[in-house]
Parts: C-alpha cells; structure tokens; sequence
C-alpha cells in the first residue's frame, strides 16, 4: 500500500568550497507599507524608469573573469531588477498639476514654518522611491506628511513625538 521512495541528499560538506555560490545581498527598495498604495510623481516614474534601463545596461555590461563571479553579479542586478519592477507594475502615477493646489496634497510643494521658526522650509510631497530630505522631497507616507494632507495655507498642525511636540505652519 505504502511505497518508499529514496531519495539522495549530498550534505554541504561534501562540496568543495569553491563550488558553494556566495548569495548577494541586496539592498532592499524603499519601505512601502503593506497594502500603501505606491503614489509617484510623474517625474518619479521617470526616474524609476530610468533606474530599469541602467539596470539591463549593467547586466548587459557584467564582465567578470569566472563564472562564479558572474553568476554572482547577474543574480544580484537580477533580485535588484525585480524589486524594481515589482514596484514599477504598482505605481500610481498622480499629476499634481490635475488638481487643486488648495489643500496638501499628494505632490504639492509646500513652505513649513516649524514651531514659530522664522526661516521657512520649503518641501515636495513625493513617492516612497522619490523621497530624499537633502533635496526637500518627503514621501507622502511620513509623519509630518500625514499630519499636515487636507490642511490649507495658514493652517496648523502638531506632531507629536516622544520628545514633545512639534507644530507646523
């Protein structure tokens, strides 16, 4: 009634080191929560676009003088391709200029005054993968963000953090 199969295993002991085939580790894409939708501007999928063509000319480019090297280099620009195109197939691209620039929204530039500062900053409300606070972009899933979308010009709003409160205008 019961029919035994055997089965081979080859214990990694018995492969010699030079076989066994390192693992890339690969740098993980922006953190998009679960069930978040992927907003990007339109300049955002460029740039994700743009991210996809360098990453073919890399794999068609990898040169490497053994196999193993190779291998290693195709599997890793393979896994970031992936990501990246994962993410690609889940955007949503939103015009900001289609809508009303009334309220904070998605792809709106804003000036903050940061607890009665006098010096402004100034901020785009961007995607996951275009966010980059040196260049005044934040992703439109961060705290402040979300404590200040529907708000209008003169409005407040506090963020709370655990060491205190902070309040923009």
């Amino acid at each position: 009634m019961y029919q035994t199969i055997k089965t081979q295993h080859m214990s990694r002991g018995f492969v010699k080191e030079e076989d066994q085939e390192e693992l890339p580790m690969v740098p993980p894409r922006p953190y998009l929560p679960e069930g978040a939708t992927n907003y990007v501007t339109p300049q955002g999928m460029e740039f994700l676009l743009k991210e996809k063509e360098e990453l073919l000319e890399e794999k068609k480019n990898i040169e490497n003088t053994n196999d193993n090297e190779r291998r290693i280099a195709q599997n890793l620009v393979n896994a970031k391709f992936n990501l990246l195109i994962a993410r690609i197939d889940s955007a949503k691209v939103v015009d900001p200029d289609a809508h009303k620039q009334d309220s904070v929204r998605f792809g709106a530039n804003l000036t903050l005054k940061l607890n009665n500062s006098l010096q402004p900053q100034k901020f785009k409300i961007v995607g996951v993968d275009e966010a980059n606070i040196s260049q005044g972009k934040i992703s439109h899933l961060s705290p402040v963000v979300k404590v200040l979308m529907e708000k209008k010009v003169g409005d407040k709003a506090t963020l709370q953090l655990n060491s205190g409160k902070r309040v923009f205008e």
